[in-house]
């Protein structure tokens, strides 16, 4: 028997196409699975990942998940896991609760660093101490301070999913899946419904982690460029520790239905002047179980074809039947045993779900016998294709990605090398495509047409729901608080205390000491440089980054917005996105899409807004931004000139429908990007930058956009003018900036290609507009139907005085683990709380996420000056946070992102010396720089401004005890 280290060897491959030597491996005396991929990518990655099926919607899984990394037997501090999320150089670090599995992964570019993180998590997930105190915590207890005090459900995960229900389209994502599986683990909510939340029991709780968090029930992964062997040797230490045992972890399959279900849901819309076209549908599929590779990758293709691109003919079919404002369904889902598929319309009436359902069904009919177009074909295929061959996660390390496509097969006992071997699979549909084939068509008649496994959600708006949810809550409230005898009740007021005075105890020095962290002379003292050369190409500036991207080129065209008149400035984001799907004089928007697509690796609008180094202006850009191999360069060229120069914005219909879908979207994420809306209305409060990100992109770019909506539809001229002027103005060379990355030998040969594009483009004199940013009130409370707010509060500090300092980073990471984690999170119940300063602008600011609270929140703020000044770091604390500051400056990036990060500082006048220079004082600071910090913050109580959203309800209530101080303003 091949055994290495208490593993036997089960399979292994060369992966080709991702250059990467491939292991199996089962563990002899436990049976937990290995799956070890060997190559040479830095960013190292693990993860161990379990089978958690729930039985029912009290969200024990992910209330387990919390759970477990709240102290274990070897580290027995509060939260390990902050502790390394603050001091590790971890470029991944997290936990994640699915339907069906629950995995803890973790990544880093140190390879001590990363076995510190492992050694953690291993204890975490099978020692921990998950006592009653820490269930009550992260998932649901009740507080009571005092016998006549008002009784309340807290918890973070309970307060995680009331915020996850308030958004809609959480909600009918949810509905969607379990009206597929009414008969298996799938049919129930492993996040938690908080209506379920407070039906678990501690025992269950600790019974379902002696069930499932077993060594026999695992899938261990790794990936990366660290010594293989040492991987196997590791392991077995840790697993040998354990015995066999059969956990019956099995994910049933779900029969076929036999009829289609239709549902209907009411959903919170708040205090809505009307309910109409607030309605929401999906219709879904349940796929077969278990395809193999080539159908696997085929039905991605089909996902891509059908609703991928503006061109996509289901969805170009939904959009235009003008029932809807936009997609909603999150397509293709393969992650799970079945795969689903799901879309549909939000933004309609409610009496139009069947003609919604009845489209659908028909387009799928004309695909399936009229056949697809071609052209629509090739470029999914390219797409994909690329997509697969660049391997270019983005922020998420390309290791994950793999395991999380390996899990898809691996969890249920199929081939885990499947899913990162592409190239038979692609080359068997490309042949059959080269026959002639009707391939996808044949799949939509066999997935969707014959398959009656199907359902249709509908999500109807009702301004009654949450005032239901919010009595329903109080009775059940009431009705357990009048079962309570006096000493039950008098037990929960002593749990309160007791709750919260562990909450409030520090770790002692020695538990804290357990931590394994690395030390500052392990630490790089320089930041890692990225290439940079300057030229221009007549009066526009190039910026060239010489880097190896595997023959892709990747190419930022920007337009600056200084140029706009300030009434231009909302249509910018607008724009961006008509350029590529609006359709040009020769191609309408299908054509162009799918030239796009069978062409390049993708371009799309992107805007960057910053603000300057010691300057009053902005940088404020739109970059058109692309990616194609150095074959297909005249080609990504090409499409650049035509939409620069022949975009036809006068296309009403379809730049109405571009409007329509932006303000759905900017909707949409209301609730779940909650904090990042306060942050931006905030920072409108105090600079120009500030102000472009709210006029752009924040809520005052949502009453821009509905009025716009309007505005279409009776005039229609005078928008197309602005749209027009827009084009004169920015399409301009002489105001244009080119950013470029690639390797210097293909630069070369694209180099000339460049400027032949720049020299098609207009040139005329430039000149800069001036703007007037219109001021806010100081104090802000929006309104939303949600259960939950998100708080912001913060000021310029370099208004009070303050000069930028390396150590306010270090304080920051400090405060965000510390202070604000403990105070907002652990003993407030809300999902998150944060801190964070922007060098740039001097803007410093408080946010919190999916709160339950919100004057008690803006008091934990204000005392953060007094934590500061008394703050007792010890040198391991401060070293902890030095690291964990150096790990975000030295956060793993791929090429592109190397050169984008690279032109936004060109653009705020960032040099490499000034960015050395804050590492030097990040690596120098002292305890006495977090003190000295808290006599600002002081300031900052008084002279700082106030953003908040949440359920009027509660904004009112802060009113009532503030005297009305929140200026109120209905978002939503």
């Amino acid at each position: 028997m091949n055994t290495s280290y208490g593993f036997k060897l089960v399979a292994e491959r060369d992966i080709l196409e991702i250059q990467t030597h491939a292991r199996l491996f089962c563990h002899v005396k436990t049976g937990a699975e290995l799956f070890s991929l060997e190559n040479d990518d830095e960013n190292k990655v693990f993860g161990i990942t379990f089978r958690t099926p729930p039985t029912d919607s009290t969200g024990l899984p992910h209330i387990m998940e919390h759970s477990v990394l709240c102290g274990s037997r070897k580290y027995p501090v509060k939260e390990p896991f902050v502790e390394l999320m603050k001091g590790s150089l971890n470029t991944f670090l997290n936990a994640m609760t699915f339907p069906d599995k629950t995995s803890y992964p973790v990544a880093s570019q140190n390879v001590k660093d990363l076995y510190n993180l492992i050694d953690v998590y291993l204890d975490a997930v099978f020692y921990p101490r998950i006592t009653p105190s820490i269930f009550q915590q992260e998932g649901w207890h009740y507080e009571l301070e005092s016998p006549d005090g008002l009784m309340q459900f807290k918890g973070v995960v309970f307060n995680e999913m009331k915020g996850a229900y308030s958004s809609p389209d959480s909600v009918l994502g949810r509905f969607s899946q379990q009206s597929l599986f009414p008969d298996t683990a799938y049919g129930v909510d492993s996040g938690g419904d908080p209506a379920d939340i407070p039906n678990l029991t501690y025992e269950q709780f600790k019974a379902f982690h002696e069930t499932y968090y077993h060594p026999s029930n695992s899938r261990i992964f790794f990936y990366g460029d660290d010594d293989p062997q040492e991987r196997l040797r590791y392991l077995n230490a840790w697993l040998d520790q354990f015995e066999s045992r059969h956990v019956n972890s099995e994910i049933s399959l779900q029969s076929p239905l036999s009829q289609t279900q239709r549902l209907t849901i009411p959903y919170d819309v708040g205090e809505a002047e009307s309910a109409e076209k607030k309605g929401m549908m999906t219709v879904n599929w349940l796929l077969p179980a278990t395809p193999d590779a080539e159908t696997s990758l085929a039905l991605l293709m089909l996902n891509h074809i059908l609703i991928g691109t503006p061109a996509s003919p289901l969805r170009k079919a939904l959009i235009d039947s003008g029932l809807g404002e936009d997609l909603t369904g999150g397509g293709l889902e393969s992650e799970l045993l079945q795969s689903m598929f799901s879309t549909g319309l939000k933004g309609m009436a409610v009496e139009d779900a069947e003609k919604v359902e009845t489209l659908i069904l028909d387009t799928l009919k004309s695909l399936a016998h009229q056949g697809i177009d071609s052209d629509m074909i090739e470029a999914a295929v390219n797409t994909i294709e690329f997509s697969l061959r660049e391997r270019n996660t983005g922020g998420f390390p390309r290791g994950l990605a793999m395991m999380f496509a390996v899990l898809s097969y691996w969890l249920y006992d199929r081939d885990p090398f499947a899913p990162l071997a592409f190239e038979a699979p692609l080359q068997a549909i490309k042949d059959h495509l080269k026959t002639g084939e009707r391939y996808f068509e044949g799949l939509i008649n066999a997935y969707f047409l014959e398959n009656q496994h199907r359902s249709t959600v509908i999500l109807t708006p009702d301004p009654e729901v949450g005032k239901q949810q919010k009595a329903e809550e109080e009775a059940r409230l009431a009705q357990a608080r009048s079962a309570m005898s006096v000493e039950k009740l008098q037990a929960v007021i002593e749990g309160t205390k007791t709750l919260k005075r562990l909450q409030e105890t520090p770790d002692s020095p020695e538990a804290l000491a357990t931590i394994p962290m690395l030390r500052l002379e392990d630490l790089e003292k320089n930041n890692k440089l990225i290439p940079l050369e300057t030229s221009q190409a007549g009066e526009t500036n190039i910026l060239y980054h010489d880097l190896f991207t595997n023959g892709i080129v990747y190419l930022d065209l920007g337009f600056n917005l200084h140029t706009l008149p300030q009434d231009l400035l909302p249509y910018a984001p607008l724009f961006g996105n008509a350029l590529v799907k609006i359709g040009t004089e020769k191609e309408d928007f299908v054509k162009l899409s799918q030239r796009i697509g069978r062409k390049t690796g993708g371009i799309w609008p992107s805007m960057f807004n910053s603000a300057v180094l010691n300057a009053d202006q902005s940088a404020a850009w739109l970059f058109m931004r692309g990616k194609a191999t150095v074959a297909q360069a005249d080609d990504l060229l090409d499409i650049l000139r035509d939409v620069f120069l022949t975009v036809k914005l006068d296309n009403q219909e379809r730049f109405k429908q571009l409007v329509l879908e932006s303000k759905a979207r900017k909707e949409s994420c209301l609730i779940p990007a909650g904090h990042n809306v306060v942050y931006t209305r905030l920072g409108a409060h105090f600079d120009e930058s500030g102000w472009v990100s709210e006029q752009t992109g924040g809520v005052s770019s949502l009453f821009f956009i509905r009025k716009l909506a309007e505005e279409l539809e009776h005039n229609w001229p005078a928008v197309l003018e602005k749209l027009e002027a827009l084009r004169r103005i920015l399409v301009n060379r002489n105001a244009m900036l080119c950013n470029v990355t690639l390797d210097q030998s293909n630069w070369k040969s694209v180099q000339p290609k460049l400027r032949a594009l720049f020299d098609a483009l207009p040139s005329k004199p430039v000149s800069m507009a001036a703007w007037s940013p219109t001021n806010f009130p100081a104090f802000e409370g929006l309104t939303i139907p949600a259960t939950v707010n998100y708080v912001a509060k913060g000021g310029n500090l370099y208004a009070l005085g303050y000069q930028m300092h390396g150590s306010l980073l270090v304080i920051s990471n400090y405060l965000r683990s510390t202070w604000l984690w403990e105070k907002i999170r652990v003993q407030g119940g809300a999902y998150g709380g944060f801190c964070t300063f922007d060098r740039r602008s001097g803007i410093f600011s408080y946010l919190s996420y999916r709160d339950p609270n919100l004057l008690q929140t803006l008091e934990n703020y204000d005392q953060t000056s007094q934590f500061l000044r008394q703050a007792d770091v010890s040198q391991e604390e401060l070293t902890k946070n030095i690291i964990g500051v150096i790990g975000q400056i030295d956060d793993y990036q791929f090429p592109d992102a190397k050169g984008y990060t690279s032109l936004g500082r060109y653009l705020i006048g960032e040099t490499d010396e000034a960015l050395q220079r804050i590492r030097d004082q990040v690596l120098a600071t002292t305890v006495n720089d977090i003190r000295a910090f808290g006599d600002l913050l002081a300031a900052l109580n008084a002279e700082g401004q106030v953003v908040v959203m949440g359920s009027p309800d509660a904004i009112a209530q802060a009113n009532a005890e503030r005297s009305g101080w929140l200026e109120t303003l209905k978002v939503l």
